[in-house]
């Protein structure tokens, strides 16, 4: 028998009244309390202990593969073969000296107050708190493959030890796909991105240096604003899965300038994984054992779920160690 009409139309309302008693009386509110709590109140629980030590292992070798140019998958963490060995390479310790045109292509952060951190999201992230810093100076881009294929060239790489797990190592080569040649360069740990600022003669910025060049003194939330833009970066949403060239968002700069410094990659900064001055919160991975990356890029990891790592006080943590399809480099200065 086919329903009438009315009898649809009597079924329809009745729903609409029964969803309109639920919102009423808390319906909202649950769905509110769900969300915040992952949001803003993440609580580490046993099962996620235990998922946390699968990532950490590597904190990258799950989801989408990368491919090289001849579209072979590689790993999206590197397999561990250790940084550039120093003994080998001895002009690595040789720092240049900073020349006017070095400067140019970076920027210069004033001293002063900014403030760092938030109260709204994650427990690391807290407390918000106003710190103030000395000048310095800050690549304007992120560090390419063309860029970084300067510094292997100088310091006489011939056995490909240490050099990203996306270049083309047959016959011998040490060259990164011409294609992206002004892409950030990735596959790159916490040691080879201090040996190329040292190499420079630049340094890995400090975090508290990265977030005032990303987010000014407005504290706002990303490096355009306050408004989340799909547009103004190369973030996990828009569904690139790749790098892009360094400087593609011109209306994504930060307040000072600076290009990418929300998305396309991870950027290695200074410090060890530790709590914000004043926080109360405590976390087994404080410590030595990690450094940290700022900026997020074009993946997200299972780690953040449904979360997005694109606000300027977002942080990450891995083992100095780690070379990852994610992340890249930018060098600062006094």
């Amino acid at each position: 028998m086919i329903p009438s009409y009315k009898n649809i139309a009597r079924v329809f309302l009745v729903f609409l009244v029964a969803f309109g008693l639920f919102f009423a009386f808390g319906g909202v509110s649950v769905f509110a309390e769900t969300c915040i709590g992952c949001h803003a109140k993440p609580k580490y629980e046993k099962k996620d202990a235990v998922r946390l030590a699968k990532c950490l292992q590597c904190h990258g070798d799950a989801g989408h593969p990368l491919k090289d140019q001849h579209g072979k998958v590689l790993s999206r963490t590197a397999p561990a073969k250790g940084s550039i060995d120093i003994k080998k390479h001895p002009r690595l310790i040789k720092s240049k000296k900073l020349s006017v045109a070095d400067y140019q292509k970076m920027i210069r952060i004033p001293r002063g107050e900014f403030l760092m951190g938030s109260d709204d999201r994650l427990r690391d992230e807290k407390p918000a708190l106003i710190s103030y810093i000395d000048g310095f100076y800050i690549d304007r881009y992120e560090v390419t493959n063309k860029d970084y294929k300067e510094f292997i060239d100088a310091i006489g790489v011939t056995d490909m030890e240490g050099l990203p797990n996306h270049w083309d190592s047959g016959a011998g080569k040490d060259q990164y796909p011409p294609e992206k040649a002004n892409h950030p360069v990735v596959f790159v740990s916490w040691h080879d991105a201090s040996d190329y600022c040292r190499w420079r003669g630049k340094r890995l910025p400090r975090e508290t240096e990265w977030e005032k060049a990303a987010r000014g003194t407005d504290g706002r939330v990303y490096p355009w604003g306050n408004k989340w833009d799909l547009e103004k970066s190369n973030n996990p949403l828009k569904g690139i899965e790749d790098t892009l060239p360094v400087g593609s968002f011109e209306k994504g700069k930060s307040p000072y300038g600076l290009y990418d410094m929300s998305g396309n990659v991870w950027e290695w900064v200074d410090d060890e994984y530790q709590p914000h001055a004043g926080s109360e919160y405590v976390s087994p991975e404080f410590g030595s054992k990690y450094k940290m990356l700022k900026g997020g890029s074009w993946w997200d990891c299972m780690f953040y779920g449904c979360g997005i790592s694109a606000p300027t006080y977002n942080r990450s943590f891995f083992d100095a160690n780690t070379r990852n399809d994610s992340f890249g480099i930018r060098c600062a200065a006094d």
